[in-house]
């Protein structure tokens, strides 16, 4: 599977943006989806995850509420909406796909545990 992430950008504080992530391939059904993102300093961290089925998502406490995930299995792409920006958020987001994985699952493991990585693409929110 190969991932490519799309939709990052500089905002001001209290904006949105989405990001996006085409994957390659035919089986994107059978894979939970999901974000991570590194600040500059700090290792990688979980921000959110959709199940291999869709019926699922789990979030950071940092970004729940503010933060969406979803997938369209028909363009092979998962969305993370982010609204509510803040200046903490600033990091490169990357996405991350883990075979029949539930997104409760996928938000307890290491970034070491998924499967394919994407390139990152930079999200910076000023204050």
């Amino acid at each position: 599977v190969q991932l490519q992430a799309s939709g990052g950008g500089l905002v001001q504080a209290g904006g949105s943006l989405r990001l996006s992530c085409a994957a390659s391939g035919r089986t994107f059904s059978s894979y939970g989806m999901g974000w991570f993102r590194q600040a500059p300093g700090k290792e990688r961290e979980f921000v959110a995850a959709i199940s291999y089925g869709g019926g699922s998502t789990y979030y950071a406490d940092s970004v729940k509420g503010r933060f969406t995930i979803s997938r369209d299995n028909a363009k092979n792409t998962v969305y993370l909406q982010m609204n509510s920006l803040q200046p903490e958020d600033t990091a490169v987001y990357y996405c991350v796909a883990n075979g029949l994985a539930t997104a409760q699952a996928m938000g307890h493991m290491s970034a070491k545990g998924m499967d394919y990585w994407g390139k990152g693409t930079q999200v910076t929110v000023s204050s």
